[in-house]
């Protein structure tokens, strides 16, 4: 639908409006309070620009596997599955390969993955509004602004969906919605048993500081032993994904050719450090943070565990989609900060953009 806009420039067009956005909704922030009528109507209208960017303007891209990776392996499936019927239906993944298929009946496949942006960005909204009332805009945006949610809306679209279901168990304290939502999160993609693993333990076992000492604690263990561990996971792992542990880097991948990745340790720690400083120094106490903490740094814990890995950006996913909520949530629920709160919340909302801005316009 964007036609106008070439597709070797399309992501960029994506991040540079989001810039736009963020800016002037910090200015507003610096200058007025959040329930202030100014304020308020300025969000409103972003807020259009913010929905239109992550539904319309996503879902309506060009088909292409040069730009988008493995959107072209799903078109390619979704046209199998239109031609065939049930019989091309793949044996894995059943929930999205079944939504695919109830599509592939109603629609076109262009329309289809228009549906799965709406679909990608629905929970995100519903979490955002659930917490937060008057302040969702702020956590949908940091959320869509993250460093891999367009990647993951484009290209690992399947993950995408799962992690973005995922943070539904964020949006209610029923256990046995939380059970369903965790269940069809990992029928859309089996890899969410880590993150539901994690999200598990941090539900009964209550004590950031030693989920945190064991994060830690993973940072010698992966630089000592970390082939061993990749090999240990593979075998307990019955499935076809596994390669990207054992594997070596066969698709030449940059992000993990360079072997342990400083840089992103440290980007994951920057999400580890805030909620620490959250609990610990300013004493801020709420249940369901300290679940969203826990379910974070433990799923990352694996991903540092593995990751010199092949492709071990897709287990860095499995916890960063959660970044953005460890770092806000506290923001958004109370003023910890007296007199300066909404200017640091400005400078965390830009800082945590500008990571993205630099590493997937400037640097990319």
């Amino acid at each position: 639908m964007f036609d106008l806009i070439p597709i070797e420039s399309y992501t960029d067009v994506y991040y540079y409006v989001l810039l736009f956005i963020i800016i002037i909704a910090s200015i507003y922030l610096f200058k007025y309070n959040l329930s202030d009528r100014s304020n308020t109507i300025t969000i409103q209208i972003l807020s259009v620009f913010l929905f239109g960017l992550a539904i319309y303007y996503m879902g309506t891209r060009q088909i292409s596997g040069r730009y988008y990776g493995d959107m072209a392996t799903y078109n390619r499936t979704f046209l199998k599955i239109q031609e065939e019927g049930q019989n091309a239906i793949p044996k894995k993944d059943y929930f999205f390969y079944y939504f695919m298929y109830l599509c592939t009946l109603i629609m076109s496949n262009k329309f289809f993955f228009a549906v799965c942006s709406f679909l990608y960005f629905l929970p995100i909204y519903i979490v955002s509004k659930v917490n937060f009332k008057k302040g969702s805009f702020y956590a949908i945006l940091l959320l869509i602004g993250s460093f891999s949610y367009w990647a993951y809306g484009t290209n690992g679209i399947r993950n995408g969906l799962a992690t973005s279901c995922f943070l539904l168990v964020f949006a209610t304290n029923k256990k046995w919605l939380q059970g369903l939502i965790l269940f069809l999160s990992i029928q859309l993609h089996s890899s969410m048993i880590i993150p539901t693993a994690a999200f598990l333990v941090a539900y009964f076992y209550k004590n950031p500081k030693h989920i945190i000492y064991g994060w830690l604690a993973c940072i010698p263990i992966s630089l000592i032993v970390g082939g061993p561990i990749q090999n240990l996971f593979a075998g307990l792992m019955e499935d076809d994904r596994t390669f990207y542990l054992t594997d070596g880097n066969i698709n030449n991948d940059q992000f993990s050719s360079t072997g342990f990745r400083w840089d992103f340790v440290i980007y994951s720690a920057s999400a580890v450090f805030a909620g620490w400083y959250y609990i610990f120094k300013k004493n801020f106490e709420d249940q369901r943070y300290n679940l969203i903490f826990g379910s974070y740094v433990i799923a990352n814990a694996f991903w540092i565990l593995v990751i010199k890995a092949n492709f071990s950006n897709r287990f860095a996913y499995l916890s960063w989609f959660m970044m953005a909520l460890v770092i806000i949530y506290p923001l958004l629920k109370q003023y910890l900060f007296e007199k300066n709160h909404q200017k640091i919340l400005t400078y965390i909302m830009l800082a945590y953009f500008g990571f993205t801005f630099i590493m997937n316009v400037i640097l990319s």
